[in-house]
């Protein structure tokens, strides 16, 4: 699997990559769970699901519908102890790389 650390190396190797608009579309929503996969989540986090990680954060949150209710920080401390990353933007930014190295087919 391509590491967040290594995902433009990869991409680099690779003279048939797709063109963005053959990967997404810019007016579609990219859904929060498609990101946050279960293949993410469960090699990284103490979790099996991004729900099952966001109802067990320290926030009122519940589901990943409702992650627009945990306020900016609250989550550093609690993604320190439960996932490799050191606080909730790396956490994010590894999830980006790893959809997109999906996306890519470089996963």
């Amino acid at each position: 699997m391509v590491l967040e650390t290594n995902l433009e190396d990869a991409t680099a190797k690779r003279d048939d990559l797709p063109s963005a608009e053959d990967v997404y579309d810019r007016d579609k929503e990219i859904p929060l769970a498609e990101v946050f996969d279960e293949d993410f989540i469960g090699e990284r986090t103490d979790f099996e699901s991004f729900d099952e990680l966001i109802a067990a954060s320290p926030s009122d949150a519940g589901s990943t519908v409702e992650l627009e209710t945990v306020t900016d920080g609250e989550w550093d401390e609690f993604v320190a102890t439960r996932t490799e990353f050191a606080d909730e933007e790396a956490l994010v930014m590894a999830a980006r790389d790893h959809w997109v190295a999906k996306k890519l087919d470089l996963a």
